[in-house]
């Protein structure tokens, strides 16, 4: 694709490709605000709506279930409509529940909420597919991971700023039943000037919009199914399930697991919590950068041997969590496990955009969905009345290490692969 980035100067807005870079990347971080806002202030709405321990998580995993099959859609709309109304319409449509979340007053209105929110999460479809659009193949791993990063980086924020826009409502005389509910309203309002911004500021391609270039997809409209008969699909789906299913999960119950298990207050809950996700700000970026580095050296062989490795090391940094016996070396493993998780993500979506070019939105959505469906089997363990967080983190630390072993035996290099690999250092030659 001709006007593609062959650099990212992450400190430029010059072009339509930084543009879009820094839009989409805020899009996300918006959504995932949306998002993940209710779950810093969980200790409080558990007391509210008197939820119990498997209430709490239902309500995780119609969090992230809503988005495995909204990823699916999303990733087949970006191939169709194009990123940039695909984008505009999921925030208009996603900000409704955010807004009325607050009208729930009971655990199934709560519940349904919960599942509505979820759809927003495809919001990360439509910035891995828009950032590869933008850029040349020997960049994509890494301005992917810094989008995919930077939008992550909103489940830190929303877990240290939640509980203070909460906290200062209650100040200005409501009560904290009332206050979690018109929190919600702050993340809504950002949607809506996100949806503005995209419309006005972004193009789907370097070369315009579907509409103005006639994109072959468009026109065609058809989907190559077969991608789904691509194990290598189905091993980074699974990959993304270990990282960034992960990730959701710890986003969800962090701040319970610290109030239960340490004992602290909401808010230094919440910002220990926040930690973790700050991590994104540099943690997938690195991943990103690690992949495009090994990929120009060794292929894509290379890049699945990175993955193998950031996963085993994430495996084994949760298991050194789940067995913290106090909040110091708790913190220290937590950061550990964070940094090689968030560089999973990145090494993960290091490899999507190559798997099969022609249909990138879908496979995309398809691995993308991978990484919720993660987060959903992860959200029965915690759900689970006989099964403690300790444990539950444990299981998942073992299952990691198991899924860093299926990627290290699979093979992602095909002869296309090598082909695009020498056009890469071409291009860049």
């Amino acid at each position: 694709m001709e006007k593609q980035l062959t650099k990212l100067n992450i400190f430029s807005a010059k072009g339509i490709q930084m543009k879009t870079f820094h839009i989409t990347w805020l899009m996300f971080f918006v959504c995932f605000f949306g998002w993940f806002g209710l779950a810093p202030l969980m200790p409080t709405i558990r007391q509210d709506l008197h939820l119990t321990k498997g209430q709490v998580g239902n309500t995780i995993i119609a969090s992230v279930a809503a988005t495995i099959i909204a990823r699916l859609l999303i990733g087949k709309l970006c191939d169709t409509w194009g990123p940039r109304k695909t984008a505009v319409r999921l925030l208009l449509v996603g900000c409704i529940p955010v807004f009325l979340v607050g009208l729930a007053h009971d655990y199934t209105t709560f519940l349904l909420f919960r599942l509505a929110i979820g759809v927003i999460g495809a919001s990360f479809v439509i910035t891995q597919f828009h950032t590869s659009q933008m850029f040349a193949p020997n960049i994509k791993g890494t301005a992917n991971a810094v989008t995919g990063g930077w939008g992550n980086l909103g489940g830190g924020v929303t877990n240290m700023v939640m509980p203070l826009i909460f906290a200062a409502i209650v100040g200005f005389g409501y009560t904290k039943a009332e206050a979690w509910r018109y929190a919600m309203i702050v993340p809504g309002i950002m949607m809506l000037g996100i949806a503005y911004l995209y419309y006005k500021y972004t193009k789907d391609t370097p070369n315009g919009n579907y509409d103005e270039i006639g994109h072959i997809a468009k026109s065609s409209g058809k989907t190559d199914w077969a991608v789904l008969a691509d194990w290598r699909i189905w091993a980074l789906a699974i990959a993304y399930a270990m990282c960034f299913g992960m990730e959701l999960t710890f986003d969800n119950v962090a701040s319970l697991h610290f109030v239960d298990t340490f004992h602290l207050s909401q808010s230094s809950a919440g910002f220990w919590a926040g930690v973790f996700g700050f991590m994104n700000l540099f943690a997938r970026a690195l991943g990103g950068i690690a992949s495009d580095k090994v990929g120009s050296k060794f292929g894509m062989k290379g890049k699945g041997l990175l993955l193998a490795g950031v996963l085993l090391l994430e495996g084994c940094g949760l298991l050194l969590f789940a067995q913290a016996g106090s909040l110091f070396i708790a913190i220290i493993s937590m950061l550990t496990f964070a940094l090689f998780l968030k560089m999973s993500n990145g090494a993960t979506y290091g490899i999507v955009p190559f798997i099969n070019t022609k249909n990138v939105g879908l496979v995309s959505g398809i691995v993308g969905a991978g990484g919720n469906l993660g987060g959903m089997l992860f959200g029965f363990l915690f759900k689970s009345t006989t099964i403690t967080y300790v444990e539950a983190f444990t299981y998942i630390g073992y299952t990691v290490i198991a899924v860093s072993v299926i990627i290290l035996i699979t093979r992602f290099a095909t002869k296309a692969q090598l082909d695009e690999q020498t056009d890469s250092k071409v291009a860049v030659a």
